[in-house]
């Protein structure tokens, strides 16, 4: 075996995509159960269970940098732990058995389950910082966007860019107190708004995608949805930029003790240090980027993307399950 074709077998290649689908696809299916019941504890914990279990399965050497949390709060899939069969590429991990705990609950739309995978030592580990302010769009913004512009600049250069008029310019942002600025700004510079309920990873995703509605994702949500949509739009060739936004003066010191840096523009080589990334997510509700959990009789249908930068591949994965089969 060549040096390089060593180097090649450490790390996450197209077939490793195919395998994790089965992860997010099992963590979705066990999350169905509890849509619409008002408990995001029980969903998570379900999708947390059924997603642990078939990670080890897969021919990997993972670690989790992005999980659920740290150890102790954490029991399963928390930041640190070693995943996989033990065998295979060594890799990052980024892990949200549900994106959008709160939509799941209340059975609303644009609930996920994600996995993301780079080279090991690749992954930003923003652990430290619950949330990072982010702006996200197609490849049409690459070296033409800058987070440290106001919003309304930004929203100008974004429509030359794409050769349409500003007013039709659609920019998507969590609905939250902490926005409200930022989404009257983005009105009065002539563009719309799709306020989010919840996990921005999916309308991150689609502001990258081409032949979507929505052109631009801004504003401020987790530091750990940032990370893994980073792998997703490396895969699509668009465009991220991140800035940590500490809650406390204790998050800032622990931040910058573990080496980050605050007041600083994250760009997505900064993010994920590789463009060797996979990002595999399933619909869990019914939403704009994926169709949710289905039933249909005894079969079960689940509805998934796989996202892969080494080639530019955008797969998406209709599987039927029978339910009688499930366990096996």
């Amino acid at each position: 075996m060549t040096h390089q074709q060593f180097i090649k077998d450490l790390r996450p290649d197209r077939n490793l995509g195919l395998e994790l689908v089965r992860a997010t696809e099992a963590a979705a299916i066990s999350a169905r159960s509890f849509i619409g019941r008002g408990d995001k504890n029980e969903a998570d914990g379900a999708a947390v269970d059924a997603m642990r279990r078939f990670l080890a399965t897969v021919d990997m050497r993972g670690v989790v940098v992005i999980g659920e949390g740290e150890k102790d709060n954490a029991p399963m899939l928390f930041n640190g732990e070693e995943v996989g069969s033990g065998v295979g590429p060594l890799c990052d991990i980024a892990v949200d058995p549900i994106d959008g705990t709160s939509l799941a609950a209340a059975g609303r739309q644009n609930a996920l389950s994600v996995i993301a995978v780079t080279d090991r030592g690749a992954m930003l580990d923003a652990s430290s910082v619950f949330y990072m302010n982010k702006l996200v769009a197609g490849k049409e913004a690459v070296g033409v966007l800058d987070i440290r512009l106001p919003i309304g600049e930004n929203i100008r250069l974004l429509a030359k860019a794409l050769g349409k008029p500003v007013g039709e310019i659609v920019v998507a942002t969590l609905d939250r107190p902490r926005h409200t600025e930022l989404i009257d700004q983005i009105r009065a510079a002539g563009a719309s708004t799709r306020l989010l309920l919840d996990g921005d990873v999916a309308g991150g995703i689609q502001a990258a995608m081409e032949g979507n509605r929505i052109d631009m994702c801004v504003g401020i949500g987790g530091s750990p949805e940032g990370i893994a949509t980073t792998c997703a739009i490396k895969a699509l060739g668009g465009f991220i930029q991140g800035i940590l936004h500490p809650k406390s003066d204790e998050e800032a010191e622990n931040a910058l003790s573990n080496g980050l840096k605050l007041d600083y523009v994250y760009e997505a080589d900064e993010l994920v240090k590789s463009n060797n990334t996979l990002f595999v997510a399933t619909g869990i509700t019914d939403g704009s980027l994926l169709n949710g959990v289905r039933r249909r009789g005894k079969v079960i249908e689940t509805d998934s993307i796989i996202l892969r930068s080494a080639s530019g591949t955008v797969r998406r994965i209709k599987s039927e399950y029978q339910q009688e089969n499930m366990d096996k």
